[in-house]
């Protein structure tokens, strides 16, 4: 079974940069799929980004397409969302999620999920 430990969230103003990273731990990372949600208070989980088990290929969410990359580096058993130029709206916790099938736009695609960190961007 995967463990995912989210890292790297935090407060910081609009326009900055922020790196999550994703450490899995249990079995081998390149057998899945990996995405990144968030979800802000009173809000349903929102997509952001994706990944092949392979890395070569990734999936976007309008919102953050040409500000967020997604990367995975299957040797350290390790996924990163790096930010770019934060946007209030961007402010949510942040979950790392792992699918045994494919990379998908949809929640419940994934089976393995973290516990999240929390991204706050203040104006």
């Amino acid at each position: 079974q995967v463990q995912l430990v989210e890292s790297g969230g935090g407060l910081v103003q609009a326009g900055d940069s922020l790196r999550l990273s994703c450490a899995a731990s249990g079995r081998i990372l390149s057998n899945y799929a990996m995405g990144w949600f968030r979800q802000a208070p009173g809000k349903e989980r929102e997509f952001v980004a994706a990944i092949t088990k392979s890395g070569r290929s990734t999936l976007y969410a309008n919102t953050v397409e040409a500000r967020f990359i997604i990367s995975r580096d299957n040797a350290k058993n390790t996924v990163a969302l790096q930010m770019n130029i934060l946007k209030p709206e961007d402010t949510a916790i942040y979950y790392c999620a792992a699918s045994a099938r494919a990379y998908s736009r949809y929640a419940d695609d994934y089976d393995i999920w973290g516990q999240g960190t929390q991204v706050t961007v203040s104006s």
